[in-house]
């Protein structure tokens, strides 16, 4: 049995396929319990025997959306002087102030860039090994910022 903050990462109307944002750990349910794709959801998962490659939900908890969009804002003023600082190609990470965490990438095409994380699953993963509860994304020329934000 395993008990996971999960992101389901395909869904139809018989199966379902999760991912644990924690250990990256694939379980794909043998009965879609009436969940959908990019959900996020805790669970409480087991392996459905003779073979244990199928599982089951045990128990879901809660259950909701990351909606990650882009801001017609511009990075802060803190981002901005990060992005000074590093050459393009490279990422900063740090923790914001309260919950949550925001990173700043320098790179040649801001809007291919920022359109490359909306729709990148690894963002709404790590929005869910976060806690938190939507994803921003910001632009300005040469710099995308990527804030993980509570409600």
């Amino acid at each position: 049995m395993k008990t996971s903050t999960f992101l389901v990462t395909d869904a139809d109307e018989e199966t379902a396929t999760l991912r644990d944002v924690n250990d990256q750990q694939v379980v794909t349910l043998s009965e879609n319990p009436g969940l959908a794709a990019e959900a996020v959801i805790e669970a409480t998962v087991e392996a459905e025997p003779p073979l244990e490659v199928t599982y089951r939900a045990v128990e879901i908890g809660h259950q909701r959306t990351i909606p990650v969009e882009r801001s017609p804002e511009s990075p802060t003023a803190l981002s901005r002087d990060i992005a000074a600082d590093q050459a393009v190609g490279e990422i900063t990470k740090r923790e914001r102030a309260g919950e949550g965490e925001f990173h700043v990438l320098t790179v040649p095409d801001a809007e291919a860039a920022a359109a490359s994380v909306v729709e990148d699953v690894a963002t709404l993963e790590r929005a869910a090994r976060l806690g938190v509860d939507r994803v921003e994304v910001r632009t300005a020329d040469g710099v995308v910022t990527v804030r993980y934000l509570p409600e």
